[in-house]
């Protein structure tokens, strides 16, 4: 007898998941900015390398200055984060 699936009209997308390995580089770099001793804001942003099938380094930000929530505004964002266009 079969393993019976819990939603059986669900079906698996394992033949289609294609899964990336991360850079040593990008995972120590991590690792770093995880542990690290600093208190301002900080961001890493990541990539992938479709051709390598590789998460790399994009870019790393040391300082976001946010000083209250009213700063939070939609134009400050697209002006922070126009890197995202």
């Amino acid at each position: 007898m079969g393993r019976r699936r819990l939603f059986p009209w669900k079906q698996p997308r394992s033949d289609s998941l294609v899964v990336c390995d991360v850079d040593p580089a990008l995972t120590e770099k991590l690792r770093k900015f995880r542990f690290r001793k600093e208190t301002n804001n900080a961001a890493i942003l990541m990539k992938i390398d479709k051709e390598r099938q590789l998460v790399v380094l994009e870019e790393e930000f040391q300082v976001f200055e946010i000083r209250t929530t009213e700063d939070l505004t939609e134009e400050w964002l697209l002006e922070r984060l126009a890197f995202f266009r």
